[in-house]
């Protein structure tokens, strides 16, 4: 990357901290800061079942030091209340109380004036532009946040991502799909020494996954490829075809191959652009109608 792109968003930043008021103690006029609010609006997006304290931790990146205060801050204010959930009473929930709600509805109210008072100096051309632009950085940014890390096969969050790919199998092919029908490729081949499994998370969601098959004589096979819906356009499969790539070479592989369905159009399409190249057959998979190899630069 380049000096001058890390100074754009230098920039870029410094422009949208001062423009937003997050350099205000007292933001959008209230006495609590922009931790505070955030924090305020997130608890109370669920209405009253209120929110998984470590889901909040993990979704908005936080330290659990610094979302305990954040937390204490928002009790002493008597806007929030701390408790355990009743049907699990290790898990803390946070939820907000009548004044937190009418809280959050100001804050609310602020913020879509905050909003307009930005759109309000631009023609409707320089609206229209400046909407675009932030629903652009928005998308890119979120691409940022998406986490890829190998995980093991039994997690939960490998399970669901298995779970759903083999889901959208079922719905997109012809003749849906069995895997037991397939050959295998669940949770005992995606873990070493038999393979591996890479997880993508997005606010500590799991959002898609990639698996490697290992063979002793053969190349290693890019198994179990899936990204959700709410993530695909941001690179996520790009990523987690590079990364596996990557652990392919550092097993000492020089290929690697694939098998897919003639029904998963983008995927084949991401698979010749990264530099797959079609070749003959080289297993019975029944489900298969293309296979792809490629060569590995060490």
């Amino acid at each position: 990357m380049t000096a001058e792109a890390i100074a754009q968003v230098r920039r870029f930043n410094r422009v949208v901290t001062q423009r937003v008021g997050a350099l205000h103690d007292h933001f959008l006029a209230r006495d609590r800061s922009l931790g505070e609010a955030r924090l305020l609006w997130e608890i109370g997006a669920t209405g009253q079942a209120g929110r998984d304290v470590r889901a909040l931790r993990s979704q908005l990146g936080l330290d659990s030091g610094y979302l305990s205060r954040l937390l204490q801050a928002l009790q002493a204010d008597g806007l929030v209340t701390i408790g355990p959930k009743e049907s699990d009473r290790r898990v803390r929930i946070a939820r907000l109380t009548r004044a937190g709600m009418a809280e959050r509805g100001v804050l609310d109210r602020r913020s879509d004036d905050l909003a307009e008072s930005i759109l309000a100096p631009l023609s409707a051309g320089q609206r229209d532009r400046l909407a675009a632009a932030m629903a652009e950085v928005e998308r890119l940014l979120t691409a940022t946040m998406v986490e890829i890390a190998p995980l093991d096969s039994k997690h939960p969050h490998a399970r669901y991502c298995l779970d759903a790919y083999f889901a959208e199998l079922n719905r997109r092919f012809d003749a849906g799909f069995d895997p037991a029908l397939s050959i295998p490729a669940g949770v005992a081949e995606l873990r070493p020494p038999h393979g591996l499994l890479l997880v993508a998370t997005l606010r500590g969601e799991p959002v898609g996954c990639g698996g490697l098959k290992f063979h002793d004589r053969e190349p290693p096979e890019i198994k179990r490829m899936w990204i959700a819906a709410e993530v695909r356009g941001l690179g996520v499969g790009r990523r987690l075809l590079a990364e596996l790539e990557a652990h392919a070479v550092a097993r000492g592989a020089d290929r690697i191959r694939l098998e897919t369905n003639k029904a998963l159009v983008e995927a084949i399409n991401l698979y010749r652009s990264a530099g797959f190249v079609e070749v003959a057959p080289y297993n019975d998979e029944p489900y298969a109608h293309h296979w792809f190899e490629k060569r590995l630069t060490p």
